[in-house]
């Protein structure tokens, strides 16, 4: 994994001028040394300049970038931050019709990819990325998103210059690119946040490429297309050719992403999505190299634990079971609460916006005890949103809702704002808006029931925004310190599929995510296939939530705070002297009263580090 930037600009020759360009791009890879901390480069062509920050996975000494590519007098320039897990395949296909390579790494097969292709070459590549290609002879810049988004890629313009980057904070570093905010990026941090409407980098003026989706700069036009979009079709497999396919697809989705030339890991919680994971990995992998597992937990958090709805028990027993059964060499990671706090503005600083609170922060902080020891990790994230396993895919009132289901209701958040400011943003109608408009994205079925209809909608929407705010909190604290975290559940083949498989599969016998279950059966001891499901761990440590609080009664009751302006006082100090409900999330599963705590303390940081 890596970090990427750079600017064109098609009526400028930057080369005229290369200390001052090598001097922006200086400041540029800086912003990104975390992401890439093995090697940099950057180079000036003509109307383009590009930088890379490495971390070194495939083709150890020979995949540095910029790296260039001839073919028919015409050379071609990249910069490329992620992994291709077929491009051993790709590479076989270029090398028969007459394509050389002096590497061994996928980014001179990517560039030869395009080459041979042209710009839709992306179709043929299985993997996360995100891709920065210049065409010297057209004089035209290409710039391309993996299918789900797992690899962030944020652009902007000033003038006719368009300027792109791995991160937000990077396109800062260009003249006359500032950090701003308007009403809508109010309305993605309060009405929406932690989520955002994807396409936007909530600063004003920033945008992201798309998921799915490929951007054209030439002297004649810019232009976006999506290269690829979820379909809807009827399914026809049987319930057993239903399990044997999606069994095929998994394994084969594990086995190519353990591709690397570093040893490799996986993140192990014992729920049922990492241990698949974990336990196919072990399966593929050579008899005498035991997998490494790693696990998050936090400081006496069995002494405090609350058990409810959302999160009925905790990870250690189940964790215990299958490190036993995989025989790994695992790894129990602790977290203190003081840690959790004191890590809520690095987890800004990771993401370049408020983040989901602690679930980042602990995140971040796991993350890096893991990087300590490996540069590359398996998740089991993104199996609840493609497989049906949240709530809102089975509770009536969720499914009804007309909004999104992990926050229906926005009135504690909204309480908390001065009731001026709230009314002025409009949140109700800024929702509905990007509810409305995800929605018609849906390719419904008419043979398909009311039902099946909106759990069709409800799946769309769950990889449209939940799983890329998760698969963005995945990549930030992951690549803070240069891990390289995959999602093997967000192949796009695996998605493809089961996105269309019906719900009397998915979740046969009224059983969450029973086909996923179906699927690791073979490898996974009965204990754990029929463990109710348990989201990612947060503290129950009591005093977490009372450090939480003296914090932001600093910040409601300091002057300088750029946030206090916008808070109901006496609401939020209220709030503050409450119990906390742990069992009534306001975001998705996880978020409730101390990370709303948590969640503020985050948008006050980002204000002052952005001088919003």
């Amino acid at each position: 994994m890596c970090g990427i930037a750079g600017y064109f600009n098609p009526d400028q020759n930057y080369a005229e001028n290369p200390k001052q360009n090598f001097h922006t791009l200086s400041r540029m890879i800086n912003t990104m040394n975390h992401r890439g901390p093995d090697t940099y480069g950057h180079t000036i062509i003509n109307s383009c300049c590009l930088a890379h920050t490495r971390l070194s996975i495939i083709d150890l000494e020979n995949g540095r970038q910029p790296m260039s590519y001839t073919k028919d007098g015409n050379t071609y320039y990249i910069v490329y931050n992620g992994e291709i897990y077929n491009y051993k395949e790709v590479k076989k296909t270029l090398l028969r019709k007459n394509y050389t390579f002096e590497t061994n790494s996928d980014t001179e097969v990517i560039i030869a990819a395009f080459c041979h292709y042209g710009p839709g070459f992306v179709k043929e590549l299985n993997g996360i990325f995100a891709i920065a290609i210049y065409d010297s002879m057209r004089n035209t810049l290409y710039l391309y998103r993996d299918r789900f988004g797992v690899k962030p890629l944020y652009y902007t313009k000033t003038g006719d210059t368009l300027v792109f980057a791995s991160r937000i904070d990077t396109l800062f570093e260009y003249p006359r690119v500032r950090p701003c905010i308007d009403m809508n990026s109010f309305n993605e941090i309060f009405s929406l946040g932690p989520a955002k409407t994807y396409g936007k980098g909530v600063f004003s003026g920033i945008k992201e490429i798309k998921p799915g989706e490929y951007l054209t700069y030439s002297p004649q036009y810019m232009t976006s297309r999506l290269y690829y979009r979820i379909e809807s079709h009827p399914h026809t497999d049987s319930y057993e050719e239903t399990v044997e396919k999606t069994s095929y697809l998994l394994e084969d989705s594990i086995r190519m992403q353990m591709i690397s030339d570093v040893p490799i890991s996986t993140l192990l919680s014992g729920g049922v999505d990492s241990s698949y994971v974990s336990a196919v990995c072990s399966h593929f992998l050579p008899e005498d190299i035991p997998l490494t597992t790693y696990s998050f937990d936090y400081t006496d958090n069995a002494v405090y634990f609350q058990a409810n709805s959302f999160q009925p028990s905790e990870d250690r027993p189940y964790v215990d079971i299958m490190k036993d059964y995989l025989h790994s060499d695992h790894i129990y990671l602790t977290c203190s609460y003081t840690q959790l706090a004191d890590l809520l503005e690095a987890s800004v600083d990771s993401r370049c916006l408020p983040t989901m609170a602690d679930v980042d922060s602990s995140l971040l902080y796991f993350c890096g005890e893991v990087a300590k020891h490996h540069k590359v990790t398996l998740t089991g994230e993104c199996a609840d949103e493609i497989f049906g396993g949240y709530p809102w895919f089975h509770r009536d009132a969720m499914l009804q809702s007309n909004t999104f289901p992990w926050t229906m209701d926005i009135s504690f958040r909204k309480s908390l704002l001065h009731p001026e400011f709230a009314a002025s943003m409009q949140m109700e109608k800024y929702i509905a808006k990007a509810y409305r408009t995800t929605l018609s994205e849906v390719d419904i079925l008419p043979e398909e029931s009311p039902l099946d209809t909106k759990k069709r909608q409800i799946a769309y929407l769950n990889i449209r925004w939940f799983m890329q705010t998760l698969l963005d909190r995945m990549d930030r604290t992951s690549m803070q310190h240069g891990l390289e975290a995959r999602v093997p559940f967000a192949d796009y083949r695996v998605v493809d599929y089961v996105f269309n498989v019906p719900w009397s599969i998915k979740a046969k016998d009224g059983v969450p995510k029973s086909l996923l279950r179906a699927c690791a059966a073979k490898y996974l001891p009965d204990t754990i296939m029929n463990r109710p499901k348990s989201p990612y761990p947060k503290t129950y440590h009591p005093e977490y939530e009372r450090v939480l609080a003296n914090r932001l009664r600093e910040v409601v009751t300091d002057t300088a705070s750029p946030l206090r302006s916008y808070l109901n006082i006496p609401a939020v100090l209220k709030f503050l002297d409450e119990p906390k409900e742990y069992g009534k999330p306001w975001f998705g599963q996880l978020m409730a009263g101390p990370q709303m705590i948590a969640y503020l303390l985050q948008v006050d940081y980002w204000m002052r580090k952005y001088m919003l």
